[in-house]
């Protein structure tokens, strides 16, 4: 008997769930799919959990949930004498389930729990964390994957993510404990009697509120400028938050996409909902031209990233996740200079697979750009640096090009709340200058110079998929490409080794980021390549970056570059 049928034999022993009961006897004769769901367990890392819902250890289900909790509680009762942790949910099947077997768990353990009540956002889970003293949180959601997935994000007691070796320590517990056997389990109803489970009240999502709108830069536009706005929450927990924050100040032309509205784990209308693939956008674009809206803005599940499109004559124009991480930039410090609001030495913060441009608006405002590794807790450990230096003010604006934007230190997470909040003042000052947010891009790109952006993803699915993922980075690293898109290799930088190496010299420098498998291939004409496999979906993804005298010159060149190395990749 094969491992994987000894595990599944067990599971149809211990399991009382009854649904996963019926599942697992449907597959135990599909030797395929048996290996699939018990070949591992599911990996917890710095995203935490993720993966496909159903029974197995390698699926979400409520025994994998209270495996992992158990894990995460053992390392928080390391960290405080008296330790308690928030949590929060979003609108994915089994959320609401697997928060409150989360909650279960670390009441059991001694843990005092702060719940939200109903569903709320991955940023009001890291304002709760920071407003209530925890020391750590957890966010159930799969972010912006498919409705098969659902997974959790742990939060340490700074409100970002945890870190590589906080994971480690949990990863170590969690394979200490045995997934029937080990896990303590309180009553809920029980725990939330006695105090040891907490709802979070009104007065707590009325304080996240308040530090949202208290980012504003002139509050004054929202009802003067009289925009004529879309919004959808693609069926998240977006639609409450982003509603109020814009009415509040001022926006009162809102219509929602009626099919995406309410929240709905199945994400009938859009299969990925994620605001950075257009069929997810697709309904919103409709509904804006149908109604010459001026913008559109579309929040993923959790809503902690948001999509924009703008209306240029008549027709919806996609801004990308880069175009308004610069756009925000420019307009924040142009702004804060006008008002005298511009703190002594700013700082910005972007990922290293963000676009470049950012470092020359920077420069041009005399703001100091931070670079950092992908995954805004990054983002989040530079708010907490300023913090702890005694200048938590100098932060004025963190942005990953995936469509993620902080402004403010109140969280330590990506806000598509604040971001929505935002672009929707930046968009009325530009009305009040008479042009749209297209053509503030265009100026910008004449003022700053064009850079093209693009990310291409790579899809490896299953135990294969993370195989192959594993030979194409190991392969690129013992036989490095001189050449890519006909331009010369000038510079190869390894986050693993944390290594830059000259490729015309050899000369060897250290990178100063923490390792991570990233790989960066420098080119002439000041192009760039970045390749990573993704830490939360089964997928490797390339990040090019190119410059041109004009879009049309750098988008040619960029196709070029992508298309060959592709064939590098062997896709």
């Amino acid at each position: 008997m094969s491992k994987e049928q000894a595990e599944l034999r067990r599971w149809l022993e211990e399991v009382t769930d009854p649904e996963l009961s019926a599942e697992l006897l449907s597959i135990r004769n599909e030797e395929k799919e048996v290996h699939e769901r018990f070949y591992r367990s599911l990996e917890f890392g710095t995203g935490g959990l993720r993966g496909e819902l159903g029974a197995g250890t390698n699926r979400m289900n409520i025994y994998t949930v209270r495996q992992a909790t158990q894990g995460f509680a053992a390392y928080l009762l390391t960290q405080d004498e008296k330790p308690s942790a928030a949590i929060s949910y979003d609108s994915r099947h089994q959320s609401d389930v697997f928060a409150r077997e989360t909650a279960r768990v670390l009441a059991a353990n001694g843990i005092k729990v702060y719940l939200y009540p109903h569903l709320m956002p991955t940023p009001a889970l890291s304002f709760a964390v920071l407003d209530r003293h925890c020391t750590g949180g957890v966010m159930v959601t799969a972010s912006h994957n498919p409705a098969r997935y659902n997974g959790y994000k742990a939060y340490a007691a700074d409100g970002a993510q945890i870190s590589g070796h906080v994971a480690a320590a949990v990863s170590e517990e969690i394979e200490k404990t045995d997934i029937f056997r080990d896990v303590k389990l309180a009553d809920f109803e029980e725990a939330l009697a006695d105090g040891r489970i907490e709802y979070i009240g009104d007065a707590l999502i009325e304080r996240y509120y308040a530090a949202v709108m208290a980012q504003a830069l002139r509050p004054e536009l929202g009802k003067a400028a009289g925009l004529r706005l879309v919004y959808t929450p693609l069926n998240g927990s977006g639609l409450v938050p982003v509603m109020t924050v814009l009415k509040r100040m001022g926006h009162t032309d809102i219509t929602v996409v009626p099919e995406q509205e309410q929240p709905n784990g199945d994400f009938p209308t859009c299969p990925y909902p994620n605001p950075e693939i257009l069929e997810a956008m697709q309904l919103g674009l409709n509904l804006c031209e149908k109604l010459g809206a001026d913008l559109l803005l579309a929040t993923d599940p959790d809503s902690d990233r948001v999509g924009t499109a703008v209306l240029q004559n008549g027709t919806p124009r996609l801004i990308s996740g880069n175009e308004m991480g610069v756009l925000l930039l420019d307009y924040i410090c142009r702004t804060r200079l006008e008002l005298h609001k511009m703190p002594e030495n700013p700082v910005a913060v972007r990922s290293i697979v963000s676009t470049t441009m950012t470092d020359a608006i920077a420069a041009h405002y005399g703001v100091e750009m931070r670079q950092v590794l992908t995954g805004f807790k990054y983002i989040g450990e530079q708010i907490a640096h300023l913090e702890a230096e005694g200048h938590p003010e100098r932060f004025i604006f963190g942005f990953e090009e995936s469509y993620g934007y902080l402004a403010g230190g109140y969280v330590r997470d990506k806000d598509a709340v604040v971001a929505s909040m935002l672009i929707c003042e930046m968009a009325a000052f530009y009305r009040t200058k008479g042009i749209s947010l297209i053509e503030a891009r265009k100026r910008m790109y004449d003022e700053y110079g064009v850079y093209f952006n693009k990310l291409d993803t790579f899809t490896c699915e299953g135990e294969s998929g993370m195989e192959r993922m594993s030979e194409i980075m190991s392969d690129l690293r013992t036989n490095t490409p001189k050449t890519i898109g006909g331009l010369t290799v000038t510079r190869f930088e390894d986050y693993l080794a944390s290594t830059s190496v000259d490729t015309a010299t050899g000369a060897k420098t250290m990178l100063t980021l923490p390792k991570s498998d990233v790989l960066t291939f420098k080119l002439t004409d000041g192009a760039s390549v970045i390749i990573r496999p993704s830490g939360t979906e089964p997928k490797i993804k390339a990040y090019y970056t190119t410059t041109g005298t004009t879009k049309a010159e750098a988008a040619a060149l960029e196709k070029t570059i992508s298309d060959d190395f592709a064939k590098i990749l062997g896709f």
